[in-house]
């Protein structure tokens, strides 16, 4: 049975996932992340297909947004259960000039949710700022 305990559960690991993103944060990151977990796109017509121990090190490397002097532009779209132990969080976020929309699989293991998988579209957009969210703008499927 799912619990708004749940939701607010999945909804901090989102958190920690939107934050390590904004400020390029890999100790955010693997919280949120499983350490098993895979990332995939094909955005460019061919599949990007990495493994946290090859993503982090990209994170690492790059400038945060918030360096950058970006607000942060991120929002859950949707969060559902298919059962007391798997999540689908339909979320959006930008690292300019990238707006993403992102497909996110959490699994509870040890009382804990993670991100096991991140299948991910992108835009490129030069006024991506009439796109972002609200600072702080989550919804979701199911009311909290």
């Amino acid at each position: 049975m799912t619990t708004r305990s749940d939701f607010a559960d999945v909804a901090a690991v989102l958190g920690d996932y939107f934050a390590g993103l904004h400020h390029s944060d890999t100790a955010l990151l693997k919280r949120a992340f499983h350490p098993e977990a895979h990332y995939f796109c094909a955005t460019t017509g061919t599949l990007q297909h990495l493994d946290m121990a090859r993503y982090f090190p990209i994170v690492d490397n790059r400038p945060s947004p918030a360096s950058q002097g970006h607000p942060p532009a991120d929002r859950i779209l949707a969060i559902e259960f298919a059962g007391p132990v798997t999540a689908f969080v339909k979320a959006e976020c930008a690292i300019p000039p990238r707006f993403f929309t992102d497909f996110l699989t959490l699994v509870k293991l040890g009382g804990r949710w993670q991100i096991i998988s991140k299948v991910f579209h992108y835009e490129l957009e030069n006024g991506w700022e009439g796109r972002k969210a609200s600072p702080g703008a989550h919804t979701s499927s199911a009311q909290v």
